[in-house]
């Protein structure tokens, strides 16, 4: 009887084994046949997603946050700024749409996964999570303290970190197709001077961003990542700037409405992109970065010095965003300039063989540049 009870033992545990094993098999069968179509990655509608967004109290969070939920996305909206994301909040709920909020500070990491929390506690899950906090400081390298470098960092490296990790965590343990959409900066393409401590963090951001899509599609994780490279775009960001300048920052030039980097970032929620360039300007500045770099500083030495101030005092630093909570709510800042009313490339990028047919216009130009140079 012992040994007829080992047998029916080990036959029991031979019977539990082999349906685990069918069990995942089945599950790596699902994620391989998702995978395998991982570049044609089927996202979910805007109107049945939720979508996280962080910095979303002012600039292009702020406006992200209204054109999702227009669109009919639940939204989750993250920021320092409590005060206005429940004046956000209300708003949406005011006119039908279904809206949370967390007071976060992307720049720790508790607070980041509070923002993933809240967001499975309120509606089930997430299907888009959007890195967009940001902050900036305008000054000489040499001349920024490393205490406002390590903060400025906290915000827009460490808290896309944290993001992703958060984001990914969860897309896993869903194993339905997602979107991680993380907003780089035409100065993570292309370093510059004045915000040069900005464009170090960007350049981080845009290497993470690049790294870790690698990394999940070798892992056969069904994730659309993508890196939004906006231009000179005309929302407060320089109003929350630390400033060591003696002038006001400001875009002065060429300025894109946040509406067009809402635009590309909710396409990319729906419609798997590796990047999308806001403005021909950052898509030329990464063209022509690369393949005419010395003739490339030349340009940015004469144009940036004076193209990133207004013609007024500049505010005292304690009055900046970088260490608290700016003012909240306002769409736009106080740049100079011709500011559009939206960005043809961005139209282009979601029809493949404009932005192609483009890209090698621009990709042209600079050659023709260079061999002029020599």
């Amino acid at each position: 009887m012992k040994h007829q009870q080992i047998d029916q033992d080990g036959q029991n545990s031979d019977t539990v084994i082999a349906l685990k094993e069918a069990d995942t098999r089945k599950v790596n069968q699902s994620r391989d046949h998702v995978f395998s179509k991982l570049n044609n990655l089927t996202l979910k509608k805007l109107k049945d997603q939720v979508i996280v967004i962080t910095g979303a109290s002012s600039g292009i969070g702020l406006v992200t946050a209204r054109m999702a939920a227009a669109k009919g996305a639940k939204v989750v909206v993250a920021a320092r700024n409590e005060k206005a994301l429940m004046e956000l909040v209300n708003e949406l709920r005011e006119k039908g749409h279904s809206a949370t909020l967390v007071q976060a500070d992307v720049g720790r990491e508790e607070d980041v996964n509070k923002i993933a929390e809240t967001a499975i506690k309120e509606f089930g899950h997430f299907d888009t999570w959007v890195n967009n906090a940001g902050i900036s400081i305008f000054g000489h390298a040499m001349e920024v303290s490393i205490d406002d470098i390590k903060r400025m960092f906290a915000t827009n490296f460490w808290g896309v970190v944290y993001g992703s990790k958060a984001a990914v965590k969860h897309f896993k343990e869903r194993g339905v197709p997602s979107a991680l959409i993380n907003v780089g900066s035409l100065f993570g393409d292309r370093g510059t001077v004045i915000q040069s401590t900005y464009a170090a963090a960007k350049f981080s951001v845009h290497g993470w961003t690049e790294s870790i899509r690698m990394e999940l599609e070798k892992e056969k994780v069904p994730v659309s990542v993508t890196l939004i490279h906006p231009g000179r775009i005309d929302t407060p960001y320089n109003e929350h700037a630390r400033s060591y300048l003696n002038k006001q920052p400001a875009h002065r030039g060429m300025i894109y409405p946040p509406e067009a980097v809402a635009e590309a970032i909710l396409y990319s929620a729906e419609n798997p992109k590796r990047d999308m360039f806001i403005g021909s300007q950052a898509k030329a500045l990464y063209l022509v970065g690369t393949l005419c770099p010395r003739l490339t500083d030349k340009l940015m030495e004469f144009i940036m010095y004076r193209t990133q101030h207004a013609n007024r005092p500049s505010k005292p630093p304690e009055d900046s965003a970088l260490y608290h909570a700016g003012y909240g709510l306002h769409e736009r800042g106080t740049n100079i300039g011709w500011i559009r009313s939206g960005s043809m490339y961005v139209k282009a990028a979601k029809h493949p063989i404009f932005s192609t047919t483009a890209a090698i216009g621009i990709g042209v130009a600079a050659w023709a540049a260079m061999k002029r140079k020599k």
